[in-house]
């Protein structure tokens, strides 16, 4: 059986699977095959008789995980359901809702997602009068959501503030406090309690704590450089016993910073765990080596990392390709044209489309739009984003917890009961005073002054609720959720309503019932808590549907752990990737720079990277130069205009010229798509007038660059010149020894 389970795999791979006491460090590479090793390794534990209990595996995604459940289930089918394989959300969720009597805390507690965070927080600085246009409400979310990765409470952000005395921390320390105590009222948590309540717990509870490192003797954490310090603290906590800890990342891939992820955790393992072993997973099977090695041309200009060079017995086909483009537009359908010239060979699915902010997604839609390219776009407005499907997981998250203030202020006239903004801000005012929930301050409502209009609806919407409360502890989910459907009058009023939007509303709500039976038929508990935690627990790329034969539209931080045949990563100029806030410091510049590496790694045979000479941001034309990663990636891009595509109608026709000089060659062809040209360089300019703004200029120290501003005149003719490194540099024009190009 040992044997069997070692038997595909290669040798670093058998090296990392067999090593089962004490801690290792697994560096995983890009398409090294991570996953194949971890579930391999949890097969062979198994296989080697030690108990499923004790085996806990920890990822972050539920896609990670339930496909890590499902190779364990085909390695070894017998003992795999008794194995701890969860997110870290998950787990922890798990943690606190067992032990919820011990650390003072409802074990019905609600999980608030982003929005109901942030509406939380707009009734705190509502409360605490502060101008939301001074600070905004996801400012606020955002900070205290670090604050938790780092274990702080609002008290370690005050005293951090008496040093700094920094108006953004102080009014973040006094919210948080606030933010904290209505969670608390609405027996709530949001994503960053899970983790730091948990650990908490586990701190103050040596008995649960030792109880726990038994139940997980043996760890293993996938994506180890993506933990934050909150994550971190956790997982030593469970391994401190016992030490057999395996993680698993990659260095290179670390590009979470902006949501608490810290890179040192993976760097610095082996001073956490003195005796560690290491293994480094380098032979990959995704990409061709033309790949690989252009890869790394990027990402070895990083200094913090641990060296590591991919390669692969695959074959060396395929392609790695610059397009410049002359706009946004341009580069657009650029892509369009070259998807339809290859969508012959390969599915539609096989194609993606990366790039660094969301905002650059337009251009590609409308240009697929225009020529028929079905495409899905990932990370935007998801299904549980939806107004109707919020309305009823509002209704759904009120039956669990009446005391649910974000639920109730969402739903309470919904549909239209006949009770106003205004009574509902008497009855909120009431119930701050009285230090109670909205739903605590119905039965009293006849002593605020509201009219008896109002208090009927308000105690005929109370007797509805605790109608479908009933129903929790013998009816299912779904059995609760058609129910609120029906007996609430929303569905009644979007059928009166009869319209084309309505209608659509109807069968998104009729697609949440569908959800709620495949998540019943998938799970062992069909309990309305199981299915609003899953609901919360539910990542970007949890819903990305590889099945369907559609273009995948994505920026490049959810392309982590995907691959496609065909990749483009687009907007590769400087100031947008890198994107220029990164760009004076070092540490975000390196993440960019592994950004792209992630980005490059997605690709299995042809590789695209996309730059354009000009940008509108902001209803203004931006010029640009290339990104410094197409420099070190080993292209030198030609900076003058490129041709102009033709109109699509005849697509077989050879639209373009990527006009990119490959280091070191002066000519190379690429499927005969692409010619490549090495431009010849014109005489010294002597007649100093001739520069305009947006010429093209070649100096001797700096290199390539264009001119950005001019002031004086003849003589004292000064240039500030922007060059392809991404310096700009004020020169006095006629000792500048420039060059026309």
């Amino acid at each position: 059986m040992k044997e069997f389970l070692t038997k595909n795999l290669n040798s670093s791979q058998i090296e990392a699977v067999r090593c089962i006491e004490g801690p290792l460090i697994i560096f995983a590479g890009a398409g090294t095959g991570k996953t194949k090793v971890i579930t391999h390794r949890i097969a062979y534990l198994l296989s080697l008789g030690i108990s499923p209990w004790s085996i806990l595996a920890v990822t972050f995604t539920n896609k990670a995980a339930s496909e890590m459940k499902k190779k364990v289930a085909n390695l070894i089918s017998q003992t795999y359901k008794n194995v701890w394989i969860s997110t870290f959300h998950s787990f922890c969720a798990h943690f606190l809702r067992v032990e919820a009597s011990k650390i003072n805390l409802d074990p019905d507690f609600l999980i608030y997602d982003f929005m109901d965070q942030k509406n939380t927080v707009k009734d705190c600085m509502k409360e605490l009068n502060i101008d939301e246009k001074k600070i905004k409400a996801s400012t606020i979310v955002n900070k205290i959501s670090r604050a938790k990765d780092d274990l702080k409470i609002p008290s370690d952000i005050t005293s951090e503030v008496k040093r700094s005395d920094y108006f953004l921390e102080s009014t973040t320390s006094k919210i948080y406090e606030l933010y904290q105590k209505k969670l608390k009222k609405a027996s709530a948590l949001d994503f960053g309690d899970l983790i730091m309540q948990t650990v908490v717990a586990l701190q103050r509870l040596p008995a649960t704590l030792e109880q726990y490192q038994e139940k997980s003797k043996y760890i293993m954490v996938d994506e180890y450089q993506d933990t934050n310090h909150a994550q971190y603290i956790l997982i030593k906590l469970l391994a401190k016993k016992h030490c057999n800890i395996c993680v698993v990342g990659d260095d290179d891939q670390s590009v979470y910073s902006w949501r608490g992820a810290d890179i040192n955790n993976i760097l610095n393992f082996k001073k956490d765990y003195r005796n560690a072993k290491s293994v480094r997973l380098e032979q990959n099977y995704r990409s061709t080596p033309k790949i690989l090695s252009t890869a790394y041309k990027v990402v070895k200009h990083n200094n913090a990392r641990i060296d590591k060079q991919l390669w692969t017995k695959n074959p060396d086909d395929g392609s790695v390709i610059v397009i410049k483009a002359i706009n946004e537009n341009d580069e657009a359908t650029k892509i369009a044209n070259l998807i339809l010239l290859n969508a012959y060979k390969y599915k539609l699915s096989s194609f993606a489309v990366f790039y660094r902010t969301n905002a650059q997604s337009r251009t590609f839609e409308d240009a697929f739009r225009r020529v028929g390219i079905p495409y899905s776009l990932v990370g935007t407005l998801k299904f549980y984003d939806r107004a109707e499907i919020k309305d009823i997981i509002a209704y759904l998250k009120l039956i669990h917890n009446p005391n649910d203030n974000v639920s109730f202020k969402r739903i309470i006239n919904i549909p239209r009961r006949g009770i106003g903004k205004t009574s509902i801000k008497i009855l909120e005012k009431f119930a701050l005073l009285k230090n109670i929930s909205l739903w605590e301050a119905i039965p009293l409502a006849s002593q605020v002054g509201l009219t008896k209009g109002t208090q009927k609806a308000l105690n005929s919407f109370m007797q509805l609720i605790e109608t479908f409360s009933k129903l929790k502890k013998d009816s299912s989910a779904k059995i609760i959720s058609k129910k609120v459907v029906t007996h609430s009058g929303y569905l009644k009023e979007l059928e009166t309503e009869n319209t084309l939007e309505s209608r659509t509303k109807i069968e998104n709500i009729q697609e949440l019932i569908s959800a709620i039976t495949d998540f019943e038929n998938r799970s062992p508990d069909k309990s309305l808590a199981g299915y609003l935690t899953q609901i919360a627990l539910t990542s970007d790329t949890d819903s990305l549907d590889e099945s369907k034969d559609k273009v995948t539209l994505m920026t490049l931080h959810l392309a982590k752990g995907l691959e496609f045949e065909y990749v483009f990563i687009c907007g590769l100029e400087e100031g947008l990737f890198p994107i220029w806030e990164s760009v004076p410091n070092n540490e975000e510049l390196e993440e960019e720079r592994r950004l792209m590496y992630v980005g490059m790694t997605r690709a299995k045979k042809n590789l695209y990277l996309c730059w354009a000479t000009e940008r509108t941001v902001y209803g203004k034309i931006k010029w640009n130069v290339p990104s410094r990663f197409i420099a070190e990636a080993g292209f030198r891009c030609d900076l003058t205009k490129p041709e102009q595509s033709p109109n699509f109608k005849n697509p077989n026709k050879k639209y373009f010229r990527a006009e990119v000089v490959y280091k070191g060659k002066d000519t190379h062809n690429y499927n005969n798509d692409y010619e490549i040209k090495n431009k010849q360089l014109l005489s010294p300019i002597n007649n100093i007038n001739k520069y305009k703004i947006g010429t093209m200029v070649l100096h001797p120290t700096f290199g390539r660059g264009k001119i950005i501003e001019q002031s004086g005149t003849e003589e004292n003719l000064k240039l500030v010149v922007l060059f392809e490194n991404g310096q700009w540099k004020k020169l006095l024009a006629k000792v500048a020894n420039l060059r026309f190009i």
